[in-house]
């Protein structure tokens, strides 16, 4: 889920890497059909309390959604820009956005024990105060990068060895 933690590497060090493909498509990247997609990792006892899951801007809310409406524990989270409820960009995002709103978001904390929200102060894309608002509400660990915009490629981010120390 966070393509720049170089999956070979990961690999290297006998760990299972497991990355679903998402659909990305406009009307197809929604809530309903990346649940299809966890659903097999779940079936297939991949998705479990030994599992660690690294997700990033979207995909935090949506694991969390997830694990709580699945009633799944795993080992630990480590996201990367997250937010929710995150509205008023565009008709494509906010319908994207949207599938993935969570009321409910504190209760993730009943299905993973360690959780650590990376986010940025300049973020082009989420505001601060919606990254900060989310890593509030589930984690104490937290860990700002000044800077940072969306710590994705684009941003300057091509590697980003500090998620390493999560796994």
């Amino acid at each position: 889920m966070v393509p720049i933690l170089k999956k070979k590497k990961i690999e290297d060090s006998n760990l299972e890497v497991y990355t679903p493909d998402f659909p990305s498509e406009v009307g197809k990247q929604n809530y309903e059909n990346w649940s299809k997609i966890l659903k097999c990792y779940v079936n297939a006892n991949i998705l479990n309390e030994n599992t660690i899951i690294f997700a990033q801007s979207i995909a935090p809310i949506f694991i969390c959604k997830f694990l709580v409406e699945n009633e799944i524990k795993v080992k630990r989270l480590v996201f990367v820009c997250g937010f929710n409820n995150y509205l008023g960009i565009d008709k494509d995002y906010d319908a994207v956005n949207e599938s993935m709103y969570f009321d409910n978001l504190a209760k993730v904390k009943n299905y993973c024990d360690d959780t650590v929200c990376f986010y940025s102060d300049n973020d082009p894309y989420v505001k601060y105060d919606a990254e900060k608002e989310f890593a509030d509400t589930i984690t104490d660990n937290q860990i700002l990068i000044s800077g940072g915009g969306h710590l994705n490629a684009e941003s300057g981010y091509i590697k980003f060895t500090e998620l390493l120390k999560y796994i």
